[in-house]
């Protein structure tokens, strides 16, 4: 099994978000998975143009040669699983990679059909052959339906480009992880449920609820994660923080 994953918070490996995505992608390759890991922020990705030319002109490629895309685009098509990991902006995905997705409209063609009840474009090429998506998601505040628009449209995407959502590990206030790394509390549980996933998702295809609830589960009480992060912001800002 082939798996491409992508960190797309700009803070890279120091990131929150590979707390999570680098046991999950260990677990992968001790179950046997071929692991590529991709730094979205090491991409050049321009936006798309909404020109169409690659429906109407060049079908099935876009116009604008000097970026990296053209260079993604075969690998998806080789993966069988994709792994999204990022930080949750603006109740959303980072900017970049929804250019990247606005980047994929090569991989389909123009004409609409009905597919699964609902009006898709059919796909073609690199984006043709299917498979599963896995969500890495990161956020600091406390509640965990802070991710349910990003949730919405991830889904959303699946079926578009016609893959399996195969489960989610979903981290709020995760803020607090490395704090309460440095201060010796034990949170092992979270990574170790991780790791177990990356096992799961290519020994059986999907990842459990039991392992989503781990990685979700509650650091502190929200009143103490408030106390918390408020505190360590004036510390960094100084008294001039608002």
């Amino acid at each position: 099994m082939k798996i491409l994953a992508f960190n797309c918070s700009p803070r890279m490996a120091k990131s929150n978000t590979s707390l999570l995505l680098d046991p999950f992608l260990e677990g992968a390759r001790e179950a046997g998975a071929e692991v590529e890991l991709i730094y979205l922020r090491k991409l050049r990705v321009k936006p798309c143009l909404g020109c169409f030319s690659c429906w109407l002109k060049t079908p099935g490629t876009c116009v604008q040669k000097k970026d990296d895309v053209a260079l993604i685009m075969p690998k998806l098509g080789e993966a069988e699983v994709w792994v999204f990991a990022m930080p949750l902006y603006v109740d959303g995905m980072p900017g970049h990679l929804k250019m990247l997705f606005d980047r994929l409209i090569p991989g389909a063609r123009p004409v609409i059909e009905v597919r699964d009840g609902h009006c898709r474009h059919p796909l073609r090429g690199d984006l043709k052959k299917g498979g599963k998506v896995v969500l890495i998601a990161n956020c600091g505040f406390w509640e965990l339906d802070n991710f349910d628009p990003l949730l919405i449209h991830m889904k959303a995407i699946c079926k578009n480009v016609g893959r399996e959502f195969a489960g989610a590990l979903l981290r709020p206030h995760g803020e607090a992880m490395r704090p309460m790394m440095k201060m010796g509390i034990a949170i092992d549980d979270i990574f170790d449920a991780a790791r177990e996933a990356g096992k799961e998702i290519v020994c059986k295809g999907n990842i459990s609820p039991r392992l989503e609830n781990i990685v979700s589960r509650e650091l502190m009480p929200r009143d103490m994660y408030l106390r918390f992060a408020n505190e360590g912001f004036k510390a960094i800002a100084g008294k001039g923080i608002r």
